[in-house]
């Protein structure tokens, strides 16, 4: 067994029960809810323990950052699908079925084609610090106290060079088009 894996172990059993009633408390005490918090911290503090174990000195209360990332992420990820879903329309109304709207068109399909390309060409123009932050950020998801942990900078400071960066990726999108 890897020692990173060990680590994770270790930590993981000894804080499991004040994670789970952190869980169940992020969660308002929907069992479903603090397990899938949970196995999601999990997940995400193995991958970062295994990629970085040189960075960890505490890794106990490096699981409850994780849950608390975990779930401001499912808070924020809730907030913008309720605004994008409309609830109070009839997913079963013939009309709406028929006339397709709820798939993308032939012309939006191309459109959001050629976005990606677009976004792929600018990204492999950046230099290998800037898609490695590319890839923190917007890949991998990690929440900006782990990204200046990485980097060994302040948080404000990878805020600003992640800002930077959604910048510079904009402005190449646009000399592309």
């Amino acid at each position: 067994m890897r020692a990173e894996d060990r680590m994770f172990i270790e930590a993981w059993n000894r804080t499991r029960p004040e994670l789970l009633r952190r869980a169940r408390r992020l969660a308002e005490g929907h069992a479903d809810r603090a397990d899938d918090l949970m196995s999601a911290t999990a997940i995400k503090a193995l991958m970062f323990m295994r990629r970085s174990p040189e960075a960890m000195t505490d890794p106990d209360g490096f699981l409850f950052v994780v849950l608390r990332h975990v779930f401001l992420d499912s808070v924020r990820r809730q907030s913008r699908e309720r605004a994008v879903i409309d609830e109070s329309a009839d997913v079963q109304d013939e009309h709406t079925h028929a006339s397709g709207s709820l798939a993308l068109s032939q012309t939006q399909r191309l459109e959001l084609h050629e976005q990606l390309d677009s976004v792929v060409s600018a990204v492999k123009r950046l230099t290998r610090e800037q898609r490695q932050l590319f890839g923190m950020r917007f890949v991998e998801e990690l929440s900006y106290p782990v990204i200046a942990e990485q980097l060994q900078v302040s948080e404000a400071l990878a805020r600003k060079r992640v800002q930077l960066l959604r910048a510079r990726l904009r402005g190449r999108r646009q000399e592309a088009s």
